[in-house]
């Protein structure tokens, strides 16, 4: 009797553990790509410099990651209502140039730091009219928005590199606590905010709905064009604070366009498992996306890996996450 009752004890026991393993294993396998990215890169970053595992190294790699952080998050807002935002190249664009050209030093220094969050605004609220409203392709109508601030950019520089930014703004990258970016600081707290915010709000949830089936969501009462609007609003604001923090980090303004910054943007989202109305990431998968992706620039800078070498990478990683994705999701 005893031994037949161990041996059920036995057989429970093995299939709780069997049970516990599978969901495990799905539990991995339903995280953004991201993870396992960042996990294969630290595994392997002792073998190629000792500098990469230094923790000062990490606060370095923060620091440089917190303007595509905040541009990420940016770009998952509108994601998630199955839009996209091409215009932070642009944005980026002509903050730089208006803080670093002069033509603000004689107003207040609040002025200038929220003159990259008003530009985000301006054509956040630009790009969710054009989209929401008019219903014009979200690709071309944010892309164009950035070629003409780009193309004003280059009009009024003359193609000439503006002067330096401001000594008193930079604080804002290379002040630190302990170690941590200002910068970094920023970051982690408009993380927290979007992902309360979306836990708890309204607006979140009128975003999961828009997501998950935009017919079902307008029949339900859902304003679908007023969502769409204030996700493009919202992501414009976001924009522009991650343009000041890219101000805060120059010291010597520039007129490129920065065509890989949007990319970058675009691809981190992505692979932090934010895609067109699907959210398995959140925001710790974006969060999580960036840093690896700048930890895998690193990686590739001590291999002596140049800009088209890191193109070609990051579009290769842009084309299996999106496979993985459209195999998880059944489509092709």
């Amino acid at each position: 009797m005893d031994s037949s009752m161990t041996t059920i004890n036995s057989k429970t026991e093995s299939a709780s553990l069997s049970i516990s393993g599978k969901r495990v294993i799905s539990w991995l396998a339903g995280l953004p790509p991201a993870y396992l990215v960042l996990a294969i890169l630290v595994a392997v970053a002792p073998a190629v410099s000792a500098t990469l595992v230094n923790p000062n190294y990490w606060f370095v790699i923060l620091k440089q990651s917190a303007p595509l952080g905040i541009a990420v998050l940016a770009q998952s807002l509108v994601m998630r209502v199955r839009s996209i935002d091409l215009s932070v190249s642009g944005v980026f664009a002509f903050s730089i140039y208006l803080a670093s050209s002069g033509l603000l030093n004689n107003y207040p220094p609040f002025l200038i730091v929220m003159m990259p969050i008003a530009v985000g605004l301006v054509v956040g609220l630009v790009n969710g009219f054009l989209v929401a409203y008019v219903r014009a392709s979200a690709v071309i109508s944010t892309l164009s928005v950035s070629a003409i601030l780009i193309g004003v950019v280059q009009y009024m520089s003359a193609g000439r590199a503006p002067g330096s930014t401001p000594s008193w703004l930079r604080v804002l990258t290379s002040g630190n606590i302990h170690g941590l970016s200002y910068s970094v600081m920023i970051w982690v707290a408009i993380s927290i905010f979007v992902a309360v915010a979306f836990r708890f709000l309204i607006v979140g949830h009128y975003f999961r709905a828009v997501g998950d089936n935009p017919r079902a969501a307008e029949t339900t009462g859902i304003p679908l064009a007023r969502t769409i609007f204030v996700s493009h609003a919202m992501a414009g604001v976001l924009t522009g604070i991650a343009a000041l923090v890219q101000v805060s980090a120059l010291a010597v303004g520039t007129i490129k366009p920065g065509f890989d910054t949007f990319m970058n943007a675009l691809a981190a989202t992505i692979l932090g498992g934010v895609t067109f109305g699907h959210d398995r990431g959140g925001v710790a998968g974006p969060f999580v996306a960036v840093v690896a992706f700048s930890f895998l620039f690193a990686m590739l800078t001590v291999f002596g890996i140049q800009e088209p070498g890191k193109l070609i990478i990051q579009g290769v990683i842009i084309a299996l996450a999106a496979i993985i994705y459209g195999t998880r999701t059944g489509r092709t």
